[in-house]
């Protein structure tokens, strides 16, 4: 039977990769048509910003909120190691996909923020990314989970 730990860092590592996922599809449509047609995004979204089209948008959800989170996700499962981010590691008691974890939180939060500035306005589905990104940083901020972690 799985333990109580366990199973939280199998619900963040779920999370992640979740996030990952379509933010890879997204980006990548993105990046493939800057023009936002494959989505369905008309470029004056883009009017208050500074980009002329969604290529560099899709790039950083790519990398960032895609990438960034898979990546993130399997450490938190295999606990990998990786010298680089363990010198970006804030928290040397923590093993660095803990770490991380919050980072991916922190960076989901500004980047509903920074679209909600620069469409200036709210949808829903902000609403759910900006839950989403709270839900990566309660669970990874639960004891069981931090104690999970702890090197």
């Amino acid at each position: 039977m799985m333990t109580q730990p366990a199973n939280k860092s199998y619900l963040l590592a779920t999370m992640h990769g979740l996030l990952g996922v379509g933010a890879i599809v997204g980006g990548l449509m993105l990046t493939i048509d800057p023009s936002g047609g494959m989505l369905n995004m008309p470029v004056s979204l883009l009017e208050n910003s500074p980009f002329a089209n969604f290529f560099i948008p899709g790039m950083i959800l790519l990398l960032v909120l895609g990438v960034f989170p898979v990546v993130i996700g399997m450490a938190l499962l295999k606990r990998s190691h990786w010298s680089l981010a363990e010198k970006l590691n804030l928290y040397s008691e923590r093993h660095w996909a803990w770490t991380f974890s919050l980072y991916t939180g922190n960076a989901l939060l500004v980047w509903i923020f920074v679209q909600v500035y620069f469409i200036q306005c709210v949808t829903p589905v902000h609403l759910l990314y900006f839950a989403w990104g709270l839900g990566i940083q309660v669970v990874t901020l639960l004891p069981e989970t931090q104690r999970r972690y702890t090197v």
